[in-house]
């Protein structure tokens, strides 16, 4: 199987924390499942299926909230650092590993 990923307008992407959404769309495709329209992915993917903490967790949670999302999957070494009234209305699932991520993909 070929996979293409285009970018939206063309913006080049050197975000690590790009990996899981890539990988979660990807996994998406393949298991022909939906990823809800209200849930947000990221993290860096490690080359043994790791999830790795990534810089400004809150800012990102707190800009997803912001656009809709009410449902975020992160890297679980970032769910520390969360202040506790961002998780009011919002579900927050800290991950280890892509396992971790695909399983919290479908519930």
């Amino acid at each position: 199987m070929d996979t293409y990923i285009n970018i939206v307008g063309g913006l080049k992407i050197d975000e690590p924390a790009t990996d899981l959404s890539v990988a979660m769309a990807l996994v998406s495709s393949l298991k022909d499942t939906v990823v809800a329209d209200d849930t947000l992915a990221f993290g860096e993917i490690g080359l043994a299926g790791e999830i790795r903490g990534v810089n400004n967790c809150e800012q990102r949670v707190k800009e997803a909230i912001r656009l809709g999302f009410s449902r975020c999957i992160i890297p679980r070494h970032n769910l520390r650092n969360l202040s506790s009234d961002i998780c009011v209305d919002t579900e927050i699932i800290g991950v280890r590993n892509i396992r971790e991520a695909f399983e919290a993909l479908v519930k």
